[in-house]
C-alpha cells in the first residue's frame, strides 16, 4: 500500500502541485496502516471467539463442568446398585429375619421413608435443566437412602434383641448352609435332567464334589439315615420348633450319624455323593415347617453375605432345571 497524491494549489502557475513524499514517510505509513489493520482485525477475533466460543477462563470451566456431570452421571449409577442392594436387605429382613423371629413385618411403604412439605432442593434451579435434574436427583436419592439406613439400623437392632430372647429356639433354626459349594438350583418347580419333565423341586441344589463335607445347619436330633429312594442316601434331622431338614445324595455317613443321635449346627454329618437319581455328583438340601416344603434360601442368613445371597437368589430365578 502506498500514500495516495496530495495537492496543493500554486496561485501563480494557476494549477495543482502534486506532494512528494519521502521514501522514509512511504514506509511509516504503510507500516502504521498495516499495524492498525491488524490490531483491528485481532480485536474483533477475540470479540466473536468470546461472543461464540468464550474465553480461555470460560473454557476451563466449561470442560471442568463437563468432568463433574460425568462424575455425577457415575454416581447416580452406584446409587442405583446401592438402591437395589438395601431393597434386598430389606426384603431378606422382613421376609427372613423378622418372619423367623416372628416379629411383625415393616411395611414396605414405611421403609422407603418419604418426605413431604416444601421443597429442600430449588436451591438447584439456578442451573440449567438437565444439571438441575441430577443434582436433585441425586441430593433426594442420598438423603432417601440415608433414613432408610437408619429404619433398617434399627429393624436389625430389634432383631437382635429378639435373637438374644430366642437364644435357644435360634440355635435349633435351620441357619447355615449345608455345604460350601455355590448354587444350582433352587426352590419351585423345575425340569428334571433325567426324568425330562417339570415338577416340584422341594429344596435347593448346591454344587459338592464326591466327599465333600456335609454340615447340620441347625441343633436337632437325627431322625432317620440311610436310603430312600430316588434321593439316595440321605439324613434326615428334626430340630423341634416344626424344623426338619433332609440332606441327599450322600456318599457316606460320618460315625455315629444314626437315629437319635443329637446333633449341632456346624456339625458334619455326613460326605456329599452322586446316590439316587441325579445327573451329576452334587448335595441337595430341604426345609420343612410343620411338614410342609419351604424355600431353604429364605433361611442362609447366618454365614451368608448380603452379595452371596443376592447372587444365590438370581440363580435360583433364573435357572430352570435341577440337578435330581
Amino acid at each position: 500500500m502506498s500514500l495516495k497524491n496530495h495537492y496543493y494549489y500554486d496561485e501563480e502557475k494557476c494549477e495543482f502541485i502534486p506532494i512528494e513524499y519521502k521514501r522514509k514517510e512511504q514506509i511509516i505509513y504503510n507500516l502504521s496502516v498495516w499495524i492498525l489493520t491488524g490490531v483491528m482485525l485481532a480485536g474483533l477475533g477475540i470479540i466473536f471467539l468470546s461472543t461464540k466460543i468464550g474465553s480461555p477462563a470460560e473454557l476451563a470451566l466449561k470442560a471442568e463442568n463437563e468432568v463433574l456431570y460425568k462424575q455425577l452421571e457415575s454416581t447416580k449409577s452406584a446409587l442405583l446398585v446401592l438402591d437395589k442392594q438395601l431393597d434386598d436387605i430389606s426384603k431378606r429382613d422382613n421376609e427372613v429375619y423378622r418372619s423367623v423371629l416372628g416379629l411383625e413385618q415393616i411395611d414396605p411403604e414405611a421403609r422407603q421413608a418419604g418426605t413431604g412439605g416444601n421443597d429442600p432442593y430449588e436451591e438447584f434451579d439456578v442451573y440449567n435443566k438437565s444439571t438441575a435434574e441430577l443434582l436433585r436427583w441425586t441430593a433426594s436419592k442420598v438423603d432417601n437412602l440415608e433414613r432408610r439406613l437408619s429404619i433398617q439400623k434399627l429393624s436389625l437392632e430389634e432383631i437382635k434383641n429378639q435373637y438374644n430372647i430366642n437364644r435357644e429356639e435360634m440355635s435349633h433354626i435351620p441357619a447355615i448352609k449345608p455345604g460350601s459349594g455355590i448354587l444350582l438350583s433352587g426352590f419351585g418347580m423345575r425340569y428334571h435332567p433325567i426324568l425330562q419333565y417339570s415338577r416340584p423341586h422341594n429344596g435347593l441344589d448346591f454344587r459338592a464334589e464326591v466327599g465333600s463335607p456335609v454340615y447340620a445347619t441347625g441343633d436337632g436330633i437325627i431322625k432317620y439315615a440311610g436310603r430312600r429312594g430316588n434321593l439316595g442316601n440321605v439324613v434326615i434331622i428334626d430340630h423341634g420348633f416344626g424344623f426338619e431338614t433332609l440332606y441327599a445324595h450322600l456318599s457316606r455317613f460320618e460315625s455315629g450319624i444314626k437315629k437319635g443321635a443329637k446333633i449341632e449346627r456346624g456339625q458334619e454329618i455326613a460326605k456329599s455323593g452322586n446316590t439316587g437319581l441325579t445327573e451329576g455328583p452334587h448335595l441337595h438340601y430341604e426345609i420343612h415347617l410343620n411338614g410342609t416344603p419351604v424355600d431353604p434360601l429364605q433361611y442362609l442368613f447366618t454365614d451368608t453375605t448380603p452379595e452371596e445371597y443376592t447372587m444365590f437368589r438370581e440363580i435360583a430365578e433364573t435357572n430352570t432345571n435341577s440337578m435330581d
